[in-house]
């Protein structure tokens, strides 16, 4: 698992709130670009979030080097909110790292997922690309 799984991660929004009715609200299960974590996005409150509902035991043992050791549960999409432009803006936590970073969301097709976020002051910034997923690997 690459030190952006949590990018990935960090996709898997959706809400029915009227704060976000403007837009089309990602809901549902993602699975990251290296296929090695599974993100289930849904309404928390009236933003949108997004735990972790699988993992491969390589990006378990990396999220070991963030301190995390239950990645499964650990919420990555941390309160979304719309942007008026068929955007969601919020805070990704990279577990490999321990870190939270500013980021957006976007859906550019019903079975993708976007996320984009920079860290260090905009130093070093990163997108990555999840799509949507019918059942967890190995269900």
């Amino acid at each position: 698992m690459k030190r952006w799984m949590a990018w990935g991660a960090s996709l898997t929004l959706g809400l029915a709130s009227p704060a976000l009715a403007a837009d089309a609200v990602p809901v549902g299960d993602w699975i990251g670009p290296h296929a090695d974590v599974a993100v289930r996005t849904g309404p928390c409150g009236t933003m949108l979030c997004g735990r972790v509902v699988w993992a491969s035991p390589s990006a378990r043992a990396h999220a070991g080097d963030g301190g995390i050791t239950r990645l499964i549960g650990t919420e990555l999409l941390e309160d979304y909110r719309s942007d008026g432009t068929h955007g969601w803006r919020g805070t990704v936590f990279v577990p490999d790292l321990g870190t939270r970073f500013a980021s957006r969301i976007e859906q550019p097709a019903p079975d993708r997922l976007r996320i984009a976020g920079c860290m260090f002051g905009g130093l070093i910034c990163r997108s990555q690309t999840w799509h949507r997923i019918d059942r967890l690997p190995g269900a």
